[in-house]
């Protein structure tokens, strides 16, 4: 008997969420974000950026160097831009590069979810995280127990704020983000999966080292190898208890040398925020980034309190902490911030899985209210917006769009408008679904967030995306400069960025070369705010201005254009 478990859990509550409305949740939450449109600034277009300069350069310094004209990569990782290169080089020449790149990408997210769930069903089985025994039977079983908490796991890493955007760039934190899940998995599955999870972690802790996050897979590898796995003997056979440890303890020091020998192994420790901005701005990021599942979490913590004095033996609890306590203290301690916590949000989703067992009714009532009306609101001003661009009613939003994005003109999506629609029908069953029903599932308070993050998500990513795609993409800024340059082989350029740089080569088809280059192009691009020192970079007697290219959305990120004029 659990004695010390807070879970009274019947039979009746774990009944199965039917897997083909988990698995539509997920499509529908994984796809929207990676089809239609264009690479968004920054790290998005840069990383982009990266990938298209590796699949025609095939030198190795290069390729272990990662960067675009001289700019390193904003992060250092080598694997991202490796996978990304790799698909460039062998895509057919029919299909978008920026789509061929996103498509490794989206796998690793839809194998980050599925990482996740069979982390949380993993931990669940472990005995002190099983709910008490009833004295006349009736409780619910192992199996279904820990089935129903990898469902409310899975659905609460989906209602996460945070992963949204992050999740849907072809970055390495969303490599980062699969790896890292992957050593969550594999460290959750050592006592039940004696092959599968080392194998999770054979892969994961290199993953995460050549993904640009070694110090994150060497803290992993090391605590569970000298402090998690030793207290829990019993929960282990010796011969696999054994094999784990020598495992983790080689996998470990092998990635400390790939870190060592491909300069990946980096501390970039940073001043702890000090004055009261700093800790309003990291607090206001924790909250927003990390919701619901930091309440959950916390519940989860208060509930389950007798329990963690003894974190080494109670592995559902120890294993989450450490997974989503390092990237937690690296957002603090260095300048990574809101892409390191990308990280932590699996194990949170596991902690915030362990407080639906120890819900009451009010309680789930509570939850499912707020949900409704909060989501529902959401996707009203979604709808109301939409509609004003297409009819001009109400005149209101269709002017708020003016003034931010001048210039642009919403076009009509036959394919979006119907995804849209359907996903709000979707939305509407199932709210009536659930507040007119007392469902005792386990996973009932979860489905509405999950569901309704899913909903906001695909509204933005089909009503939304073009608008979407006008602000955040250079393509508008590039073809006022095609207007201006037209076709060319190569452009000079002086203070651009990394994102830019690539803008330039994708958007606007030209090969940008440094300023100081003794290539003879015929067009010089400046960006507005280098002007100080580009007459110490070029002649600008063989310049002669003609014209300036303006992001519509941006007055200050501007490209003043110069025409090179022959010398008498």
């Amino acid at each position: 008997m659990n004695q010390t478990s807070p879970a009274l859990v019947a039979q009746d509550a774990v009944r199965r969420l039917p897997r083909w409305a988990l698995w539509l949740l997920c499509a529908a939450y994984v796809i929207p974000g990676y089809v239609g449109r264009d690479p968004w600034k920054n790290a998005d277009v840069a990383a982009f950026g990266v990938m298209l300069d590796l699949a025609g350069d095939p030198s190795w310094s290069t390729w272990l160097h990662p960067g675009m004209m001289g700019i390193p990569a904003d992060i250092s990782a080598l694997l991202p831009y490796w996978i990304g290169a790799w698909v460039l080089q062998w895509v057919p020449a029919w299909v978008a590069p920026d789509f061929a790149v996103r498509v490794p990408f989206m796998l690793m997210l839809a194998a980050t979810l599925a990482a996740t769930w069979t982390a949380v069903y993993d931990l669940a089985r472990h005995p002190g995280a099983q709910p008490v025994v009833f004295a006349f039977g009736g409780e619910a079983k192992a199996v279904d127990y820990a089935r129903a908490l990898a469902d409310g796991g899975l659905l609460a890493l989906v209602a996460t704020l945070g992963l949204a955007q992050f999740s849907h760039e072809t970055t390495p934190a969303l490599a980062q983000l699969f790896f890292a899940t992957l050593v969550f998995a594999g460290l959750a599955g050592l006592p039940f999966r004696p092959l599968g999870a080392p194998l999770m972690l054979l892969v994961g802790l290199p993953g995460l080292v050549l993904c640009g996050a070694p110090s994150i897979a060497l803290i992993y590898g090391g605590v569970a190898t000298l402090g998690l796995l030793r207290p829990s003997a019993e929960h282990l056979a010796p011969a696999t208890r054994r094999l784990a440890l020598w495992l983790l303890g080689a996998c470990t020091l092998a990635c400390a040398l790939l870190g060592w020998s491909t300069d990946l192994l980096e501390w970039q420790i940073a001043t702890p925020a000090s004055d009261w901005h700093e800790v309003r701005a990291l607090g206001q990021l924790f909250l927003w980034f990390t919701w619901p599942a930091w309440p959950l979490a916390l519940w989860t913590l208060w509930r389950w309190r007798h329990q963690l004095t003894q974190l080494g033996h109670q592995r559902h609890l120890g294993l989450p902490l450490l997974i989503a306590g390092v990237p937690m203290a690296s957002a603090v301690l260095t300048r990574a911030g809101d892409r390191v916590l990308l990280l932590a949000l699996p194990a949170l989703a596991c902690l915030a899985a362990l407080a639906l067992p120890t819900f009451k009714r009010s309680a789930a009532a509570l939850i499912d209210w707020f949900t409704v009306l909060f989501f529902s609101l959401w996707a009203i001003v979604i709808w109301v917006v939409w509609i004003s661009l297409h009819t001009g009613v109400p005149p209101q939003p269709a002017a708020n769009v003016a003034r931010l994005a001048p210039g642009f003109v919403p076009h009509f999506m036959w394919p979006a408008f119907v995804a849209a629609l359907l996903a709000t029908a979707a939305w509407i069953a199932l709210a009536r679904w659930r507040t007119a029903r007392h469902r005792a599932a386990l996973w009932k308070s979860l489905v509405l967030p999950a569901a309704g993050a899913t909903l906001c998500w695909l509204l933005l990513m089909t009503l939304w995306l073009p608008a979407l795609n006008y602000g955040r993409s250079f393509a508008p800024q590039m073809q006022e400069l095609r207007h201006l340059i037209g076709n060319t082989p190569c452009v000079q350029v002086h203070g651009l960025s990394a994102p830019q740089v690539a803008a330039v080569r994708f958007h606007g088809g030209w090969t940008p070369v440094p300023a100081r280059s003794l290539t003879s192009c015929p067009w010089l691009l400046v960006d507005t705010d280098a002007m100080a020192s580009l007459q110490a970079t070029v002649n600008l007697s063989q310049w002669r201005l003609a014209g300036e290219a303006r992001r519509p959305t941006n007055r200050e990120d501007n490209l003043l254009v110069y025409r090179r004029v022959a010398t008498p």
